[in-house]
């Protein structure tokens, strides 16, 4: 159980589930090739995981002195596995990532697509040995990391097959999970911001510099809730522009109810919060929001079949 824990074994799945989503809960649906066969698209989402096992495995040996102040009972390295075998179990996860993303860009004939899993692989190291401490850069690149999660679906399973013929609707395609991608950002960027609110104790007495040190906890707290109302409105022109107008009842009830919904509440919320469960409580809501946000791409697909 300690090794799940190390490597944040509900954040993997929770990642592995997303891009599965978006291949047989979306693609699969549409009437178009695909590039990578059932098999070798479980490659690319096995290789997601292996680098961002890793990052989470090296963020965590970074980690130990903020953790046990924040954290204590979550602290891994140092208690129940050596900072050595941390180390080998970060540099085995992320070269089998790395291999795995080597192989499959030369499956498609794309051999320097590679360089975007080692260029991932290192942006992980740097973030959690330097860049984390960098104001508002840390929580930037976590929230961007997720995004491009999404996004190499379409760059290794649509644009291998983009031929003239297909390409308006290959682009519609790849614009949708555009949509997807900025919506995980945006999300993910605001929770990063919550966690820093969260954490605000142990990272102050390691010196670090995250917004509610800089800004004060309060002043980050409503520069969140300033900030919850870019993915609202976002929201509400989506469904209204792409759903309603559409006549896609289910969907946009959906979008409502498990999405914008959450969303209010979040900004309700956040208002007023102050105390580290408060944070961790809306943390934790916009998880779900992320979660539900990603699973609406098949309620809409299907709403689109049957409606059809």
């Amino acid at each position: 159980m300690n090794y799940l824990k190390l490597i944040r074994y509900q954040n993997l799945l929770m990642l592995a589930l997303m891009q599965l989503i978006f291949r047989y809960g979306f693609l699969e649906l549409q009437d178009i090739p695909l590039a990578l066969s059932h098999w070798q698209y479980v490659l690319l989402v096995l290789a997601t995981i292996c680098i961002a096992a890793g990052g989470y495995i090296i963020n965590n040996i970074m980690d130990v002195e903020t953790d046990t102040d924040n954290k204590p009972d979550n602290v891994i390295v140092g208690t129940f596995l050596s900072e050595t075998k941390a180390y080998n179990l970060y540099i085995g996860f992320t070269v089998i990532g790395v291999a795995l993303g080597f192989y499959l860009s030369n499956v498609i004939e794309k051999p320097s697509f590679a360089s975007l899993f080692i260029i991932i692989a290192a942006t992980l190291y740097f973030y959690a040995t330097s860049l984390k401490q960098s104001l508002l850069i840390g929580n930037f690149i976590v929230a961007l990391l997720l995004s491009v999660s999404v996004v190499i679906i379409g760059i290794f399973d649509l644009y291998p097959v983009t031929f003239e013929e297909n390409r308006p609707v290959m682009g519609l395609l790849f614009g949708i999970l555009l949509d997807f991608a900025l919506f995980a950002f945006i999300i993910n960027f605001i929770r990063e911001i919550v966690k820093d609110l969260q954490d605000v104790n142990g990272d102050y007495n390691q010196g670090m510099n995250t917004l509610p040190i800089v800004f004060g906890v309060k002043r980050t707290a409503k520069l969140v809730f300033a900030l919850s109302f870019i993915p609202i409105i976002c929201i509400i022109y989506y469904i209204n522009a792409n759903l309603f107008a559409s006549g896609l009842l289910y969907a946009t009830v959906y979008g409502l109810v498990l999405i914008l919904a959450p969303l209010l509440y979040f900004t309700i919320k956040i208002g007023s919060a102050t105390t580290t469960k408060d944070f961790h409580h809306l943390s934790t809501v916009l998880k779900w929001i992320l979660f539900f946000g990603i699973l609406s791409i098949v309620v809409i697909s299907l709403n689109i079949k049957y409606n059809a």
